[in-house]
């Protein structure tokens, strides 16, 4: 089977403990290539943890993660940076330098991926285009909008031309209406080929959006 058939995540009876907290019991559920995933449930229900072993930031205590064919728990520390340039991350904070320009905020990225100098300008261009910022490009955060700053972490994310976006509660800080707008450009990156993963509290999102939902409650999921 091909991989547009097998999926690009899958995860096989994951569990993940700290300490004494179980944070995912014997989880498994695959995402195909090019879907739009939401993950609901309350706080502290898994969420994060699932973003997390994606992310390879852990690694399960049983079970296997394995994304775009590799095993995460296998992976080095000379391996992460290179798997993680398949992945874009979008937080809720945004996590933006406020001392950069909103265009050093995405070229940071690039710089982190080591991606030769010469072709920041025109990455960076593109994902501002594409992000609805084209003019903010020499502002500074403060001078933005929280619907503003998210945009500049979703032209972040992007700038690595990754496979996989995950995004963390990303509407979390923002109205409804900014939110809106948002969801109408991750649409946009959806159909252009990218999978995306959104753990999000936001139920009029998940509404109406309609995309497949995996809830989990408890680190267990649910129908």
């Amino acid at each position: 089977m091909s991989e547009e058939e097998t999926g690009i995540i899958h995860f096989k009876n994951v569990t993940k403990k700290f300490g004494s907290l179980v944070a995912l019991g014997d989880v498994s559920f695959d995402i195909k290539k090019g879907e739009f995933l939401f993950i609901t449930g309350p706080s502290g229900a898994g969420k994060t943890t699932i973003l997390k072993l994606i992310l390879g930031e852990v690694v399960p205590d049983s079970g296997e993660v394995i994304i775009d064919g590799a095993k995460v728990a296998n992976l080095n520390s000379k391996d992460l940076p290179k798997y993680r340039q398949k992945i874009g991350t979008i937080f809720q904070d945004f996590k933006v330098l406020p001392e950069r320009t909103i265009a050093e905020n995405v070229a940071v990225a690039l710089a982190v991926i080591g991606l030769p100098q010469v072709e920041w300008n025109s990455r960076v261009e593109h994902v501002l285009k594409l992000a609805g910022l084209n003019r903010a490009t020499n502002l500074f955060p403060s001078q933005l909008s929280g619907g503003e700053l998210q945009r500049v972490s979703l032209a972040r994310a992007l700038s690595v031309n990754p496979k996989i976006l995950l995004a963390d509660e990303p509407t979390g800080n923002l109205d409804w209406e900014t939110s809106d707008k948002l969801m109408e450009l991750f649409e946009k990156i959806n159909k252009e080929g990218k999978t995306i993963v959104m753990a999000t509290h936001n139920l009029e999102i998940v509404k109406k959006y309609k995309k497949r939902i995996i809830n989990i409650i408890g680190g267990k999921l649910t129908k």
